[in-house]
């Protein structure tokens, strides 16, 4: 039972990020533009918010296809909750403080999953294994 549990926490976090770089994919220069202008009144320079911008689509992409496929689960745990920090972060620095508790849930998925993987059995990392 607990390794489907564990299936049901991975599958749910991989589709939030993987449904989130998705939609962003087609329309990255309008992302990018949007984010951007979204920190323009922040601490935080253009220069560090632009490629940021066009990293997190892609990374959020391939964090949910790994998870999806349960491939490199450890590593795609780690950098999503990473991810999820350096969000939490910039959210922080434009008092976006409705996002945060999103961010947090998703943060928390990602530690509660990566302390419990050793219950990763549907998955491709575990055909690797054996």
């Amino acid at each position: 039972m607990e390794t489907t549990s564990f299936l049901l926490l991975r599958l749910a976090i991989a589709i939030s990020m993987f449904g989130h770089g998705l939609v962003r994919l087609p329309k990255l220069v309008s992302f990018s533009n949007w984010m951007v202008g979204s920190f323009e009144n922040s601490m935080l320079p253009k220069i560090i918010i632009t490629p940021f911008s066009y990293i997190l689509p892609i990374a959020e992409f391939a964090i949910g296809l790994f998870l999806l496929l349960g491939i490199f689960t450890k590593p795609s745990l780690v950098a999503g909750a990473v991810v999820m920090l350096i969000l939490l972060f910039g959210t922080s620095m434009i008092e976006n403080w409705e996002a945060i508790p999103s961010q947090l849930i998703h943060i928390a998925f990602f530690a509660l999953l990566l302390h419990f993987a050793d219950y990763n059995s549907w998955a491709i990392d575990t055909l690797i294994k054996k």
